[in-house]
């Protein structure tokens, strides 16, 4: 267990819960307290009770922190901290878990005493979170007891209870977003692991594993070397100008007390560009603030102090700015506060006076040590860093050439580009094609009215590789600067001005493609962000596959839609019954199939981590619940009855095994069965007590499969119908056999019809007579279509797919860019070979 700083007498107990004001108001404006009701604010929820739990390990109270997103839509986090208090709080005469968890402004981070530095600042995490929950559990492990308090849309189920004992501690939270409240409930785990990745690094030493049950996706996070793993992590596809940060390290006292703590990372690169990132308290100060305006004061300062010492500006005499020095520059600041002020709840910039002349100090003093005692590595930086001034004078006199010559005249459009007649950037649209074959198809089958289509000639430049000088020396480059109409560079670069607020990249889904639309995505990501943060970039999806029967032509932009058409052309050869007799519409057939697709979804994300054929079991036996498990015999019954289910399922194979034993688990005071499988030859263990009958994934699966049954019973029989019925003959008796779960019957009259003993069987049966007589397509590119097929699927607003370009998470996509665009072989190729079995649907 992590120790740290805990002073004699100041401990943390009700006492140290203080009460500001209520919670009446957050359900009604939810983002006064999260900023917003979007994902943004959804996934702000897990921070806030990630961040408590933060706050005990930096107290030095706890090191390791589990996140779980559930199949059912939930989230639990579950730290080995010291527990909330749950005695009763001496002036709210309840307990201090209950005051924590529904009292706005409630939390030990007020009390001095109790949370030295924290990350939330507002005290409103845990109860915003349980007033924005459809329900809510906390379970406090503490003094060798299990206390558990439930709350459903933030007020209490009950009293806190004891529920077992134990012998571990530490604080359970588990909640479920209110779809009341959210639009959308679907937690992103990148989302979710981009902030957890940065709080282990920040956080030195602590663990941080996050699992995902709808995927069986796992990161684990755990970075020995703080801020120094954190650079490393950064540059990783860049070449460094030296072999390890320069790490940077002190704390501020005031009349004896420390008022903060500043650690800083830093690398410089050969790379062109700046990768820096500031925290206060843990907290993500993307807009920097008071602490970053110390730190870049003082790194020009020591630089032109070194380069003036060393005699550099003896020989390049024009001056270097803050920018040649960053460019190339990787680095992490972190700073702790006792007092942060930050603009607004959403905390993205530090407003502290007093810390800016506390990190210039200390990292002037530090840094002038480290040149000092490494004259080589500040030679190395400060050339570069002049390279980077000469770089960027020669750039201003390029762009001031090119622009007398009127090369950049961005009043003007490039000659071979295809305008739209719309002046409003609001409606305007531009496709980025390859080649002037697949542009002279575009530009036919546009909407002349708003779209526009920029044809390029073969590959871009790759901007990651060079400097702006050489770029703007690119004819391409030159004519999509051009076209956007917003300039380009530091100074020149203007949102306002760019003429379409959609920009769809549209090229062919083979390697070439891929590798074209990879470099035009660098070149915004690099030169123009805020086209992407904006969210003005699009990325041209084409059907992936072509259904084609007689004249029937139809394209299918994926799997599921072409099984959803399949499954309709099927229907209308088919007569289907059900096990009464009862013929079964089409209508009804659609429902039962999507039903069936919705069953199978949740079967595999519950069966994850139990054997499909138990959680089968349990759905489909409704009649068995929570009281299987009331006593030991009852939950020995249950298992023994599972096992003998398993073992007698004829379809599971010869070599079924099954065996099963009842534990008892004194944390819930409940018995639970555990069951060995194995099944296929696949071994498989699973867990199963009382907690599994409210389980979200068993309630929704129960819940379906009575929709499929209520709708249609098997076994179901089917007829072939009318012309197809004598095709269908004639093709039954070439075949050698039949499916596994179907019967087929030759009829008198040459009409066959069969029997289907399953869901599953049916839905097959269906597909395969979709697919009968017709050729299924796997399409591959754009190159293939003529102007009408292109316009019908691909640009027409009521027919095409677009992909929205986000960044989700800007430093791993920084470090990918890096990674895949740069110099450095070995990162990429580590990357490849990490990522080679996650590859599908290849075109070669």
């Amino acid at each position: 267990m992590a120790s740290g700083p805990n002073p004699a007498g100041h401990q943390y107990s009700a006492e140290s819960i203080q009460v500001l004001e209520g919670l009446e108001a957050v359900r009604k404006r939810p983002g006064m307290y999260i900023g917003s009701t979007s994902l943004d604010g959804l996934h702000h929820l897990v921070y806030e009770i990630v961040d408590n739990s933060i706050d005990e390990a930096m107290g030095g109270h706890a090191n390791k922190i589990d996140v779980t997103i559930h199949v059912d839509g939930s989230v639990s986090v579950r730290d080995n901290g010291r527990g909330i208090p749950v005695e009763i709080h001496p002036r709210e005469n309840k307990s201090a878990l209950e005051v924590v968890m529904t009292v706005l402004h409630a939390g030990g981070k007020f009390d001095d005493k109790a949370f030295a530095f924290s990350g939330g600042l507002h005290g409103v995490g845990a109860s915003v979170v349980n007033a924005l929950s459809e329900w809510c559990r906390v379970e406090v492990r503490q003094n060798g007891k299990v206390h558990m308090q439930g709350y459903k849309r933030g007020v209490p189920d009950a009293q806190i209870a004891v529920i077992g004992t134990t012998e571990s501690r530490g604080t359970f939270t588990v909640f479920k977003p209110d779809t009341l409240i959210f639009p959308d409930t679907n937690f992103h785990f990148d989302v979710l692991a981009k902030r957890l990745r940065e709080l282990a690094f920040l956080n030195q030493g602590i663990k941080i594993n996050l699992s995902d049950e709808r995927t069986d996706q796992k990161s684990e996070f755990h970075y020995g070397g703080g801020l120094i793993s954190f650079c490393e992590f950064l540059v990783k596809g860049r070449t460094s100008l030296h072999s390890t940060p320069v790490f940077i390290k002190g704390i501020q006292k005031q009349d004896e007390k420390i008022m903060a703590q500043i650690e800083c990372a830093l690398q410089w690169t050969d790379s062109y560009n700046e990768s820096f990132f500031s925290y206060v308290n843990n907290i993500n100060t993307s807009e920097g603030g008071t602490h970053v305006t110390g730190l870049r004061a003082a790194l020009t300062r020591v630089i032109n102090t070194f380069a003036e010492n060393q005699g550099f500006f003896k020989t390049f005499k024009e001056g270097i700015t803050g920018d040649d020095i960053r460019e190339g520059l990787t680095g992490v600041i972190s700073i702790r506060v006792k007092n942060p002020e930050f603009q607004g709840q959403t905390k993205t910039k530090l407003g502290n006076t007093e810390v800016r002349p506390w990190v210039e100090q200390l990292v002037t003093e530090k840094l002038t040590t480290y040149f000092d005692e490494n004259p080589e590595v500040g030679r190395r930086v400060v050339q570069k860093i002049i390279d980077a001034a000469r770089a960027r004078i020669a750039a201003k006199k390029a762009r001031e050439l090119t622009r007398r010559k009127g090369a950049l005249d961005f009043a003007g459009l490039p000659g071979k580009m295809a305008d739209c007649q719309e002046k409003d950037p609001a409606e305007c649209e531009l496709f980025l094609v390859e080649g002037d074959s697949a542009g002279g198809s575009a530009k036919q089958a546009r909407e002349r009215r708003t779209q526009a289509v920029l044809p390029l000639r073969g590959k871009i430049l790759n901007v990651e590789k060079a400097r702006f000088d050489k770029m703007l020396s690119s004819q391409e480059i030159k004519l999509l600067i051009q076209a956007m109409g917003t300039g380009i560079g530091k100074d020149d670069f203007d949102i306002t001005k760019l003429r379409y607020h959609k920009i769809i990249l549209m090229t062919d889904a083979d390697v070439d493609g891929a590798h074209i639309r990879t470099l035009l995505l660098t070149f915004f990501f690099r030169q123009m962000p805020q086209i992407i943060e904006r969210g003005y970039l699009y990325i041209a999806q084409p059907p992936l596959y072509k259904y084609k029967k007689g004249k029937i032509e139809r394209y299918l932009k994926d799997s599921n839609a072409l099984t959803e058409f399949l499954s309709e052309a099927g229907m209308t050869s088919l007569e289907i019954k059900d096990s009464t007799g009862k013929v079964i519409d089409r209508a009804t057939m659609q429902g039962l199939l999507t039903k069936l697709n919705r069953y199978h979804e949740l079967l595999d994300m519950a069966s994850r981590r139990r054997a499909k054929e138990v959680v089968e079991h349990i759905v489909r036996n409704d009649q068995i619940g929570p009281a299987a498990f009331a006593d030991e015999a009852s939950a020995s019954a249950f298992a023994d009855a599972m096992c003998a289910a398993i073992k007698d399922d004829a379809n599971l194979g010869p070599r079924t095994y099954a065996s099963a034993k009842v534990v008892f688990d004194p944390e819930y005071s409940r018995y639970r069965a555990i069951i060995e499988t194995r099944i296929r030859d696949i071994p498989k263990t699973s867990t199963i007590d009382a907690g599994i009958f409210s389980a979200g994934e068993i309630v929704e699966l129960r819940r379906v499969f009575k929709q499929m049954d209520d709708l249609a019973k098997a076994p179901f029989s089917f007829t072939y119908t009318g012309k197809k019925a004598k095709a269908s003959a004639a093709e039954a008796a070439t075949e050698e056999g039949t499916e596994p779960g179907q019967e087929i019957t030759p009829t008198q009259g040459g009409e066959q019809s069969g029997i289907l003993f399953t869901m599953d069987s049916l839905k097959e049966k269906i597909i395969e007579e979709g697919r009968k007589g017709a050729y299924v397509q796997r399409y591959k590119g754009l190159g293939e279509m003529n102007p009408d097929q292109l316009s019908e699927t691909t640009m027409k607003l009521e027919n095409r797919t677009l992909l929205q370009v986000e960044i989700e998470d800007a430093m791993e996509a920084d470090r990918l860019f890096s990674t895949l665009m740069g110099d450095d072989v070995e990162p990429r190729r580590e990357f490849i070979q990490q990522n080679a079995l996650s590859v599908r649907n290849l075109d070669i």
